[in-house]
C-alpha cells in the first residue's frame, strides 16, 4: 500500500495502531521521505487538524489495535477526500462479516488472512480489497513489479477458512461479549475495552457501523508491568501468542509483545497501560474460558502477595 506513496508525501495514521504498522511506517518508510503523524482517528476534529497539504494517505483501524478504539469510518474517508488523500482501513479486527468500510467511503481495505479469514493460525498472508478499478491496476502492477504473491496452498487455506468465517465470527462474538462482560465485574481488573458493552465511548459507532463486535478484547490488570506478564503464562486454555482470529484462545501482552516497537511515552500516551492485557477470544466452550481467566488472575495476585507486592 505504501508504495503507492512517494518522497516528500504524508501519512496520517491512528496513534492506536498495530505495532509492526507503526515500525514500518516510522523506522523504515520514514528514512525514504515518507512523512508520519499519529493521531486519534477517532477524534474527528483532530484528525482534520493532523491533515497537511501533503497528506496522501490516512491509515485508519477500527476496532484499533490493541485499545478497540472505534474511528467513524465514514467521516474519516470524507475528510481524507477534502484533502484529496486515499483513506485506507485495516479491517482484520472486524472482517467483511462484521464491517464493510468500502460501502462507508473508505478507498482501500486491507486484511491480514492470517488472522479471521484463514482461521485456523496455519497461514500467513494478507488482502487488498477495493472498488475502483485505476486503482485495483495501480497495485496489480505494484504487486507483479514489487512481489507479494501467495502460493498455491496459502490461497487454498485462506479459502477453506472463509467457507466457516460466518460461523466461527458469531461463536467468537458469542463468547467475547460474555467474558467482557465478565471481566468488567472483577475486582481486580481495571478497565475493559470491548465495544460490546455500555461503558465502551464508541459503542454508538459500533452500532452504526459494525453488525457485531467481534472476537477481541482488552483489559487493564490492577497490577504491575510485571503482573500483567505473569498473568499471561498462567492461563491453561488460553495460549500466550501474539497473533489473533484462530478458533483457538490467544493471551498476549501489549506493552512488551506486540507494541514494544511502540515508545513507552507514546503508548502511555495514547492509553496504553502496562498492565494492559489483549485477548483473541477463540470458539471454545465460553464458561472454560472464564474459568480459566479467573484462575489465572487469582494464582497472579497470589503471587503477587508472596513477594509483598499487591495493589
Amino acid at each position: 500500500i505504501v508504495k503507492l506513496l512517494s518522497s516528500g508525501d504524508h501519512v496520517v495514521a491512528g496513534d492506536d495502531l498495530y505495532g509492526g504498522t507503526f515500525r514500518l511506517l516510522r523506522r523504515v518508510y520514514e528514512k525514504f521521505g515518507i512523512g508520519l503523524t499519529v493521531v486519534d482517528t477517532s477524534d474527528a476534529v483532530a484528525l482534520r487538524d493532523a491533515m497537511r497539504p501533503n497528506t496522501r494517505m490516512v491509515w485508519l483501524e477500527s476496532p484499533s489495535n490493541p485499545l478497540l478504539k472505534l474511528t467513524d469510518l465514514r467521516v474519516a474517508a470524507e475528510i481524507a477526500h477534502e484533502h484529496k488523500a486515499l483513506a485506507v482501513a485495516d479491517n482484520t479486527f472486524a472482517t467483511p462479516y462484521l464491517q464493510r468500510p468500502l460501502e462507508l467511503g473508505v478507498d482501500i481495505v486491507v486484511h491480514s488472512t492470517t488472522k479471521y479469514l484463514g482461521g485456523h493460525s496455519d497461514v500467513v498472508g494478507g488482502a487488498i480489497v477495493v472498488d475502483d478499478g485505476e486503482l485495483a491496476e495501480r497495485l496489480a502492477f505494484l504487486q507483479n513489479a514489487a512481489g507479494g504473491v501467495p502460493g498455491p496452498m496459502d490461497c487454498f487455506l485462506v479459502l477453506r477458512g472463509l467457507k466457516t468465517l460466518a460461523v466461527r465470527m458469531d461463536r467468537h462474538c458469542d463468547n467475547a461479549v460474555r467474558i467482557a462482560e465478565h471481566l468488567s465485574r472483577h475486582a481486580q481488573v481495571k478497565q475493559v475495552y470491548y465495544p460490546g458493552i455500555e461503558s465502551h465511548p464508541s459503542a454508538d459507532v459500533a452500532a452504526r457501523q459494525m453488525a457485531r463486535p467481534g472476537g477481541m478484547i482488552s483489559f487493564v490488570l490492577n497490577g504491575s508491568v510485571e503482573e500483567a506478564k505473569r498473568l499471561t503464562s498462567m492461563t491453561k486454555v488460553f495460549s500466550l501468542a501474539e497473533s489473533l482470529g484462530g478458533v483457538e484462545s490467544l493471551i498476549e501482552h501489549p506493552p512488551t509483545m506486540t507494541h514494544a516497537s511502540v515508545p513507552r511515552e507514546q503508548r502511555l500516551a495514547a492509553g496504553l497501560d502496562d498492565g494492559l492485557i489483549r485477548l483473541s477470544v477463540g470458539i471454545e466452550d465460553v464458561e472454560d474460558l472464564v474459568a480459566d481467566l479467573d484462575q489465572a488472575i487469582a494464582r497472579c495476585r497470589t503471587a503477587a502477595a508472596a513477594t509483598g507486592v499487591v495493589r
